[in-house]
């Protein structure tokens, strides 16, 4: 067994012989190679090696049973490890690695894990290969890793298990190309892998709860409010204040422009059309919004025609004007973007484009608190048939978002 004992400001390497064994092996073996190495990681020379009488005898252990054995009762060997400079314990090159010191801080108990990974592999070993700068663990010193980040590390040294994995992945990758019925042991391994290096970092949900629910919170209470008040607003004043709340729900909107002229590039010659509303991406992509106020009965009929709800003139017709403008955008293609990228410079980040690539269109427009059952059913066919150009949402669906987002939030 091996473990550490702090003795008048050092640190002892204590081996304790399993099963009352002798130790006589360990001091035959520095005598004839000239250093006994533990665990293949704690390396000894004689001069590290302390007489168990004379660790009495100088009265340097202190008189605790459970940090310090009998060495007459018991097969023991103590070896000098580490010695306290400042706030330091200074493990001197040689002992855990050749070529630097390694200063673990006071605090920090000295125990096996924090140099051997996995029972068997070296942790400094392996730092030694790629750094040969004295190592500080935890403490104020500038270089210092904080243990909490070092025994994060340690999780990541492959086991036993991990090594025989790999071996069997590799094996796989080469038979199964001449052999039938080979386990796919690369699969598996790399299944492991990704298991094993799934990072959980801060939790950035939990620290912007309390902003996020105040946001979603206040744009449903104004929602609601003008909801209530609609006949007090202008189309235009309406639908100023539903592009606010449009860029904070689809916050990859960081622009929109009004009264944006077009080409409509036709069969019969090239028409000046002009978009209400286009909506721009982070990226530099255009999309289109239609506002509309939320008057009553925009959406479905109110009778059936043969046994179906379908929509009214004012949402087909709106539907048809998103898509014509989609086809002429198509149309006006690279023109079209440095036509507007030059005409919105100025509003503009220097070097970022305007970008047509198949737009989409958005329209929020009508209410479902006056639908019946069925005609939600039968709206919801009409939306799908549009959803691959075409997203159509009532004031009542963005109601509902806000609603389930702020629940969400509450549960994180």
């Amino acid at each position: 067994m091996i473990d550490f004992i702090e003795v008048n400001q050092k640190i002892l390497f204590r081996y304790t012989a399993d099963y009352s064994g002798s130790v006589d092996w360990i001091s035959e073996a520095i005598k004839h190679k000239g250093f006994i190495r533990f665990k293949r990681t704690y390396n000894f020379e004689q001069q590290h090696l302390i007489n168990n009488e004379e660790l009495i005898d100088q009265d340097e252990v202190e008189d605790d049973e459970e940090n310090f054995s009998d060495p007459f009762l018991e097969p023991v060997v103590h070896f000098s490890f580490a010695r306290l400079e400042g706030d330091y314990w200074r493990i001197e090159k040689g002992i855990l690695v050749g070529n630097f010191d390694i200063y673990i801080h006071k605090d920090i108990s000295l125990k096996n894990k924090l140099f051997l990974a996995n029972s068997n592999v070296s942790v400094f070993n392996v730092i030694s290969k790629i750094s040969t700068n004295d190592f500080y663990l935890g403490g104020d010193n500038t270089s210092a890793i904080p243990l909490e980040e070092y025994s994060k590390v340690l999780k990541f040294f492959p086991t036993d298990y991990e090594r025989r994995k790999y071996v069997e992945a590799r094996l796989s990758s080469v038979i199964r190309n001449y052999l039938d019925g080979v386990k796919d042991a690369e699969k598996t391994y790399q299944k492991f892998i990704d298991d094993k290096l799934t990072k959980e970092g801060k939790n950035l949900k939990k620290t912007f709860q309390a902003i996020d629910l105040l946001k979603y919170e206040t744009i449903l209470e104004k929602l609601k409010e003008m909801l209530k008040d609609e006949d007090k607003y202008s189309e235009h004043q309406w639908q100023d204040e539903i592009l606010q709340i449009v860029q904070l729900l689809y916050p990859k909107y960081i622009f929109v422009f009004k009264s944006v002229p077009i080409q409509a590039r036709l069969s019969n010659g090239i028409k000046d059309k002009q978009l209400d509303l286009m909506l721009i991406d982070s990226n530099g992509y255009v999309d289109i919004i239609e506002i509309k106020k939320p008057f009553e009965n925009v959406i479905m009929t109110k009778g059936l025609y043969r046994d179906n709800y379908i929509p009214l003139r004012e949402l087909s017709g709106t539907v048809m004007q998103i898509e014509k403008y989609i086809y002429y955008l198509n149309r006006w293609s690279t023109d079209g973007e440095k036509f507007l990228t030059e005409r919105y410079k100025e509003q503009l980040p220097k070097g970022f484009d305007i970008k047509i690539a198949n737009p989409s269109g958005l329209i929020i427009m009508g209410r479902e608190n006056n639908l019946s059952s069925d005609q939600k059913s039968d709206f919801e066919v009409v939306k799908r048939k549009y959803k691959n150009v075409v997203e159509i949402l009532t004031y009542d669906n963005l109601i509902d978002r806000l609603r389930f987002t702020i629940d969400q939030l509450k549960k994180i």
